[in-house]
């Protein structure tokens, strides 16, 4: 039974949230501000975050800083009233794994949780079997630890910069077009107007080395094989 970390400040929200996830097989336990939140993630083990950004006494996406920071990878969604690309992109940035904003169905969350899940057994899963570095043209990936050298330094990345590049590394001279790294790396139907395909190959580039990914008109992207 997979348990889930509710953090939300708002009691009707919260007490929403709980019913609908225990009636759906799930154990939850809830806070209601940030310092309880990191507090909690890193005493005990959840399989999953629903994170508000809203909170008392820390805010969300510095609750993020601080889990992704001392290694926590569990699969978080944010639940957020903030609705702008900006906002957005922001959380993605900073580590999350999904982002739905308010007001929402119970019924996509629920679709949304279950795919983080998924995904999360799968990596496991992949871990246990195969081998867990990815080495491409002086780039290291190790899929164990989330350590990113280039030609030997140490380079940060973001959850979903890493996605992004594990994707680019197993498919060396592969054209992906967007509609391929939304579906693969976001894990669902995403804006298909939306640029942070774009936003986030402009990221690695900055970090992995611009020459590295090209933009193949009309088509989508390719990491250079040669």
């Amino acid at each position: 039974m997979s348990r889930i970390l509710i953090v939300e400040d708002s009691l009707r929200v919260a007490a929403f949230l709980e019913k609908g996830l225990r009636a759906n097989g799930y154990t939850p336990t809830i806070v209601d501000n940030g310092n309880d939140a990191i507090a909690t993630a890193l005493s005990d083990q959840f399989d999953l975050m629903i994170l508000d950004l809203g909170l008392p006494t820390m805010d969300g996406l510095t609750v993020l800083d601080a889990l992704r920071g001392q290694g926590i990878a569990i699969a978080i969604i944010i639940l957020s009233a903030r609705h702008e690309v900006n906002d957005k992109v922001a959380g993605f940035e900073r580590g999350a794994d999904d982002y739905l904003t308010k007001p929402f169905r119970f019924e996509e969350l629920l679709m949304r949780i279950r795919v983080r899940l998924r995904d999360a057994r799968k990596i496991q899963a992949e871990l246990s079997t195969a081998a867990y570095l990815v080495d491409f043209r002086g780039i290291e990936l190790d899929l164990r630890s989330r350590d990113v050298r280039v030609d030997g330094q140490a380079v940060k990345l973001s959850a979903r910069e890493f996605i992004l590049a594990e994707t680019f590394l197993r498919h060396p001279g592969q054209i992906l077009s967007r509609e391929q790294l939304l579906d693969h790396v976001w894990g669902y139907d995403y804006d298909p107007g939306s640029n942070i395909v774009d936003v986030y190959v402009g990221y690695l580039r900055k970090k992995l080395g611009h020459h590295l990914i090209e933009t193949v008109r009309g088509m989508g992207y390719r990491l250079k094989y040669e």
